[in-house]
């Protein structure tokens, strides 16, 4: 995912970051097909974004991983991070949905251009 896209996609969401910067989910020791982002927004609060495109439906199992995934990146960066978001481009169930909402992240089922 291009980061010049996220970020024009973000300011019309009424989100901006003074810092972003992308870190693989290799990284972390994930091997998912995802674009990880995270950043400093104007009030100081670290931020995740975590973008998804793909056909197949977002399970409460992949859920449950891309939580996990987030708690990594915490403990790799040795920060803690409060404002969550995921930007999917994929169908999403409603279970998994419920369990992003649980646990505060705020999720946009929106398609945005992938390069």
């Amino acid at each position: 995912m291009e980061m010049k896209l996220l970020v024009a996609y973000l300011q019309k969401k009424h989100l901006i970051l003074k810092q972003l910067y992308e870190i693989s989910p290799k990284i972390l020791g994930s091997r998912k097909k995802l674009s990880l982002f995270w950043g400093i927004d104007l009030k100081s609060y670290y931020t995740i974004v975590i973008v998804i495109a793909k056909k197949s439906r977002v399970v409460r199992k992949e859920a449950e991983e891309i939580i996990a995934l987030h708690a990594m990146l915490e403990k790799y960066q040795t920060i803690h991070i409060p404002k969550k978001y995921l930007i999917l481009d994929a169908p999403l169930c409603s279970k998994a949905k419920a369990i992003f909402e649980e646990n505060g992240w705020k999720v946009w089922e929106e398609s945005i251009d992938v390069l």
